[in-house]
């Protein structure tokens, strides 16, 4: 890799000002200075020093975050906030994008990520990574809503869904549930409960695969450690 795209994808500046930072003679490579930005580095094992500090390179960036309602999934928009604009400058570097999409006024668990492969590898139809919500219903809620979820529902443009688990948590005054799915067509889970005549009033994305939302607070995010990384990347869906 050059040390020029490397110290800019590490955040140092574009690659004129990571030119001109070089041109200063900060930079050490294996002890020997470097102000050749063609040069090339192996990040895994050369040691690169700036300015008397060691340069930890990285490529990707894994971030579980709690999305608030009135944001969008989205890495830019001209109109509305998105998630990317949530994030700490030092993180917003590694360019990360949300792995699928929560409707705006959805809160909830939200991954963010710049590694392709494992975005691909938990959105592919064919791997059936469960997600779980917590939602409030207009309406009562019942068992017979239960099977027709279970058997899959036929939604408004006449797709019919995969098989849904429908809990009834609580069902009055206002019905209260968890529902696992294992897909992510646009307003799903919204458009199931119009198919059986209820309407959502909240809804809530709790986990997502092997993942849980834990005790982030609206807007908070936080690193994914590298457990968890090697967890999503070998979870199979049972």
């Amino acid at each position: 890799m050059r040390i020029d795209k490397m110290l800019a994808n590490m955040g140092y500046g574009s690659r004129k000002e990571v030119k001109k930072l070089l041109k200063e003679g900060g930079l050490q490579v294996n002890g020997e200075v470097v102000k050749d930005g063609k040069s090339h580095v192996n990040p895994e094992t050369d040691t690169v020093v700036l300015h008397g500090e060691e340069v930890q390179y990285r490529e990707f960036i894994y971030l579980l975050m709690h999305k608030p309602p009135g944001v969008i999934s989205a890495t830019e928009d001209q109109n509305d906030e998105t998630v990317i604009d949530l994030l700490q400058m030092e993180d917003q570097i590694f360019e990360p994008f949300p792995v699928g999409r929560l409707d705006k006024d959805t809160e909830g668990l939200l991954l963010l990520t710049n590694d392709g492969q494992l975005s691909h590898q938990l959105l592919s139809p064919k791997r059936h990574v469960p997600k779980t919500y917590f939602a409030r219903i207009e309406g009562e809620v019942t068992e017979s809503d239960v099977k027709a979820f279970a058997a899959g529902v036929t939604l408004d443009d006449g797709y019919e869904t995969k098989p849904g688990k429908l809990t009834i948590l609580e069902s009055a005054p206002q019905s209260e549930i968890e529902l696992v799915i294992t897909e992510g067509k646009f307003h799903q889970v919204k458009r199931m409960f119009e198919a059986v005549g209820k309407k959502v009033t909240y809804l809530k994305r709790i986990s997502m695969g092997p993942l849980g939302l834990g005790d982030l607070e609206l807007g908070e995010y936080r690193e994914l450690t590298e457990e968890e990384v090697t967890m999503l990347k070998e979870y199979k869906p049972e």
